[in-house]
């Protein structure tokens, strides 16, 4: 699997076979070119601006939302429900969480999950191999807790997102330096490609360059 950075939440995951999954596609509001890639699939994990402009895509995608179990262009997808601010949603609605799997994977995506997860939620959300997480605080939860859901979830791999990356970015979000406080050995990569039978036995933190 071939896991590129495309901007703010925005992954895009290729599987061996070349089936493209595309993460929360966000519009010109938020400072990064929008996202113009083909893509099978595309998840989106609410309707916020900068997670939802499928309209903007190429082509035709199978569009996933919300919780269950999804399945599109062979890859399973399964959503959990869980919310965008401390308050069940008060203050900004729901959120879903995304369990991607593709080539013996699980890659998660948490969206804007804006609290910590619950003892019932991290144990429905189950193994995860990749763990998108959102680190720059505000409107989703701070380097803090983002370090505390990755202790719980365990993954192999961690990816940061949702951060101020540049002074583009006009939105009031920490940086990625922030949570790589707890995660000196950061990497630092133009994309990654994972094996199922090779992935790391220490969690490893890799902090993605934005696709050109």
């Amino acid at each position: 699997m071939k896991i590129e950075w495309l901007g703010h939440a925005c992954f895009l995951l290729t599987s061996d076979s070349g089936v493209k999954v595309l993460t929360d596609p966000f519009d010109e509001k938020v400072g990064y070119p929008p996202p113009a890639v083909e893509t099978d699939v595309v998840t989106v994990s609410h309707q916020h601006f900068d997670h939802n402009a499928t309209h903007l895509l190429p082509g035709h995608p199978v569009v996933v939302e919300g919780a269950g179990e999804h399945a599109a262009a062979g890859v399973a997808i399964r959503g959990v429900g869980v919310f965008h601010d401390p308050d069940r949603g008060a203050k900004r609605g729901p959120n879903t969480v995304f369990i991607i799997g593709m080539d013996g994977l699980n890659v998660c995506h948490l969206g804007d999950l804006g609290h910590p997860l619950s003892a019932e939620q991290a144990a429905e959300i189950g193994r995860v191999d990749v763990l998108c997480v959102p680190v720059g605080g505000f409107y989703t939860i701070d380097a803090k807790t983002a370090h505390a859901v990755v202790e719980q979830l365990k993954p192999a791999v961690i990816l940061p997102m949702h951060y101020k990356y540049d002074t583009k970015v006009d939105l009031p979000i920490a940086p990625v330096d922030d949570f790589l406080q707890y995660y000196p050995g950061a990497e630092r990569q133009k994309f990654l490609t994972l094996e199922k039978d090779s992935l790391p036995a220490e969690p490893r933190v890799v902090v993605l360059e934005l696709k050109s």
